[in-house]
């Protein structure tokens, strides 16, 4: 996928109230420059000006950006016997920010890169821009939403391969192993994330873990697992019964479901995000469940997940736009019992919204041994 990153840096530029924007490695470096720098002990800092890019980086870092000429960063780099603070005190004054009002992501930026600002020149402003950068990735262009819809294909063919080989007994560590060789057998670039295979009462834990428990017949099967190709990720959720569900496991399955559809079908540019999460609440609430649905119902989709915009919550008071693409995920958890989340990936099209996933919303598993 090629991407105009020219157009990308300007875009942070346009941010009002700042000198400069500080970025971090990971996503939001990579989605604005195409650097794959990842997060280490050794701090490392793209900083973005009006008519410049510079980075303080370790000298054993700068091949990465150096492969990277078109970019034009001015380096500054420093070394393990030195430490950090001397490229930050030389980039500070050589590019003219003491005593001015630096941008960062708040979200990302660590305790120890604040502190070596702020011993560097105390007089320099920290200003967060974390929303703004956001906002600038939320829109999405063709290329990403294609490179979207392939990492969702690629899952859900390494879905529908594992559901073939699931049987009583196998452990969720057991499943999860196989979905991720097989979404790798179908042509993904790496996971988006840990899979997540919870069973049984397990599941009623929305943020629990894969452990070695053993799935046993006619008991929820939660499967929450993604892909990542070309550093744009899947993040996709489906609920299965190995067996014959009771009353009570269907009723609660019918119920996401509903509240699944009904989210999607609220979702048009100009209507509020907390809309769609609220579509979702009612459906659960008037099942008389909503004491079991404890988060969110959507979460911003691209080259990461969960902290992007647009936030599907109730107190996202701001209006979807076409382009933007993010997850509808409403869930029951009933302690004891189990739980059940059905999870899609969406975007905002000119008249509605397009589900990037396609796998069939059904609880049973047939196969049953």
């Amino acid at each position: 996928m090629s991407a105009d990153y020219k157009e990308r840096i300007d875009s942070i530029r346009a941010i009002q109230g700042v000198d400069a924007v500080a970025l971090m490695p990971g996503p939001t470096m990579r989605y604005f420059t195409g650097l794959g720098y990842f997060l280490t002990e050794r701090p490392l800092i793209l900083l973005v000006l009006p008519d410049r890019l510079a980075m303080i980086v370790p000298r054993l870092e700068m091949a990465t950006v150096q492969a990277h000429p078109e970019l034009g960063v001015e380096l500054f780099a420093w070394d393990d016997d030195e430490w950090a603070m001397p490229a930050f005190l030389r980039a500070i004054d050589a590019l003219g920010l003491r005593g001015r009002t630096l941008g960062i992501d708040a979200l990302t930026m660590r305790a120890a890169e604040v502190l070596l600002f702020q011993q560097a020149d105390p007089t320099l402003i920290l200003k967060p821009v974390d929303e703004g950068l956001l906002r600038i990735r939320a829109i999405k262009s063709a290329d990403e939403i294609e490179t979207m819809r392939r990492a969702a294909l690629i899952s859900e063919r390494a879905l529908e391969d594992v559901l073939g080989r699931i049987h009583a007994g196998m452990s969720e560590r057991e499943i999860a192993s196989a979905l991720d060789d097989l979404q790798m057998q179908h042509g993904a670039h790496g996971l988006a994330f840990e899979t997540l295979i919870q069973t049984g009462p397990n599941s009623s834990n929305p943020h629990g873990e894969t452990t070695d428990r053993t799935l046993q017949p006619d008991e929820f099967l939660l499967i929450d697992f993604g892909c990542r190709v070309d550093g744009y990720i899947s993040d996709i959720t489906r609920t299965f019964c190995l067996g014959q569900p009771s009353d009570e496991m269907q009723r609660i399955y019918d119920t996401v479901r509903e509240a699944n559809e009904a989210a999607l079908h609220t979702v048009r540019p100009g209507v509020q995000a907390s809309e769609v999460d609220m579509a979702a609440r009612a459906v659960i609430t008037a099942a008389g469940y909503d004491q079991y649905f404890t988060h969110r119902t959507g979460h911003g989709l691209g080259q990461d997940g969960q902290r992007l915009m647009p936030q599907i919550s109730s107190a996202a008071h701001y209006p979807l736009e076409t382009g933007m693409t993010f997850t509808i995920e409403p869930g029951i958890y009933v302690p004891g019992l189990g739980g059940v989340r059905i999870e899609d990936n969406v975007v905002v099209t000119e008249t509605g919204a397009e589900s990037l996933t396609w796998f069939p919303k059904t609880l049973a598993i047939n196969h049953a041994r």
